[in-house]
């Protein structure tokens, strides 16, 4: 066993406000499956390449392993994909290569295509059997099922089940759940560590929430009923002096001890419910920091008057005059929340496409309603350039409302005044979202919204989902997700 020791990190970017860390002490044990979680924005990222090296900081992070973090910097994307694993991970046979790509029940025909014409599931597998075959040091994992299909992840629990430790980045709850056994959280004020997964630290999330949230109350209501005494004492307390005095203002000495007394023991009363005023002000402070206010998102679904708003029959897509999945059949009604399920490549993304207008190739029928007005979240972000204020106005959507939608999931006012290209990657894809669920639309079409989004807004799209019921159409591969909103599975084979 060794540690990872953190002490009083501090660190910011040049130009920022305020600190991403502050003074942050902390050890990690390496050989704990360590999950990090925490809003986008609180420093998961940086926390890594803080680790790596990669920035200068304040304090001391003291460390006795050696680190590979994922995913790999690829440098030049034009070449084969065989050669960017052999430069990842030297010394290593073809036939290992295309061993550990048909365990991802993958043709080992990407392998011999360039590396930038390769879907993001696939550029991702690339990686992940570059990493698979490079060797044992310590693993720092950012976020490795972006992308990829369910299939994939679960040869991704499998691989990460047989490794010793490693920290892992992710927003897959079922995910977590499945590879880690513990837990560090980047809280508002405080970095925490909890043994267990992902499920056990909601649990006892929820419930020190619930108990803050409590004794807050409780501290408000002895707060209020003791400044009621404290006014009532000192009142009593001046009166009392005030029977000290003569009309003529002269001292009458046979009063002088009794009410002196008096009048002192209700100024001691007094003082002393004030010191406890100030005591559970104090208390009443240190709550409630770490509570993340789940504020409710809003989407204005118009229902179409047309319905089923799309008809497929016997329907398949082609690449290259060749079908790639089985004939499908299906509808999509008002209020119904459509999830397309299946592998990496195999046409998800090209019927949502082809919905939305794309010149698309495809056997059999499909019929699509006239005149529908529909929402799009693509699944790149890589098209998304200048300030909030000008693609709201490009969009023509409400600025005001496009805000605070971003608010609400934890965009910080500092964050406006970015340009959009300089924002993170879960930032970016919030654009996305606030832009749509800002819109009215008779269809919501998603091609994977949540790549990249944190937990807390994946169950703030969830509830909003849930509670005004649009008509959606979505690629998603968060199990959780997908159980939790969809009304119906459509499974391309």
């Amino acid at each position: 066993m060794s540690l990872i020791s953190v002490n009083n990190l501090t660190f910011g970017y040049d130009g920022s406000i305020n600190n991403v860390f502050e003074n942050v002490s902390f050890n990690i044990d390496t050989d704990w499956k360590l999950g990090l979680i925490g809003r986008n924005g609180k420093g998961k990222t940086t926390f890594l390449k803080l680790l790596l090296g990669i920035y200068e900081y304040r304090g001391t992070i003291s460390k006795s392993v050696d680190f590979d973090y994922f995913p790999f910097e690829v440098k030049n994307k034009q070449r084969m994909a065989i050669e960017i694993v052999n430069e990842i991970a030297p010394n290593v046979e073809d036939w290992e290569i295309i061993k550990e790509i048909n365990l991802l029940n993958t043709s080992p025909e990407i392998l011999y295509r360039k590396f930038d014409l390769l879907s993001g599931g696939e550029q991702i597998k690339i990686l992940l059997i570059s990493l698979f075959l490079k060797g044992n040091n310590f693993l720092l994992i950012d976020e490795p099922t972006n992308h990829l299909d369910s299939e994939t992840r679960e040869n991704l629990v499998e691989y990460l089940n047989k490794k010793k430790s490693f920290i892992l980045v992710s927003h897959d709850r079922n995910f977590l759940d499945k590879v880690v056994d513990h837990i560090i959280s980047i809280n508002n004020t405080n970095i925490d560590i909890q043994k267990g997964n992902f499920s056990s630290w909601q649990e006892n999330k929820d419930a020190q929430d619930n108990f803050e949230q409590t004794q807050n109350e409780k501290l408000k209501k002895d707060i209020n009923r003791l400044e009621v005494s404290a006014k009532n004492a000192n009142d009593w307390s001046n009166k009392i002096e005030g029977t000290r005095y003569n009309h003529s203002g002269t001292r009458e000495m046979i009063d002088r001890g009794y009410v002196g007394h008096q009048s002192a023991k209700m100024m001691k009363k007094s003082k002393s419910i004030e010191k406890r005023i100030e005591t559970a002000i104090e208390e009443k402070s240190n709550l409630l920091n770490n509570i993340d206010r789940n504020e409710p998102l809003k989407i204005t679904p118009i229902e179409s008057r047309k319905n089923p708003l799309i008809i497929a029959d016997n329907f398949q897509i082609k690449y290259d005059d060749n079908a790639i999945f089985d004939k499908i059949s299906f509808e999509i009604k008002n209020g119904d929340r459509i999830a397309i399920t299946g592998k990496n490549g195999a046409g998800k993304s090209s019927i949502l496409k082809l919905i939305l207008g794309n010149e698309i190739k495809y056997n059999g029928n499909i019929s699509i309603a006239n005149d529908l007005k529909i929402s799009y979240v693509s699944q790149s972000t890589e098209n998304l350039k200048g300030k909030l204020k000008d693609f709201a106005r490009e969009n023509n959507i409400d600025e005001s409302i496009f805000k605070a939608m971003l608010s609400k999931m934890g965009v910080s006012n500092s964050e406006f005044s970015k340009k959009i290209e300089d924002m993170s990657e879960g930032q970016k894809k919030k654009v996305l979202i606030a832009k749509s669920i800002s819109e009215s639309a008779n269809i919501y079409i998603w091609d994977e919204p949540l790549n990249y989004i944190d937990i807390l807004t994946r169950i703030q799209i969830e509830e909003a989902i849930l509670k005004y019921k649009p008509t959606l159409i979505f690629v998603e591969h968060d199990d959780t997700f997908i159980k939790k909103v969809a009304t119906k599975i459509i499974n391309l084979k």
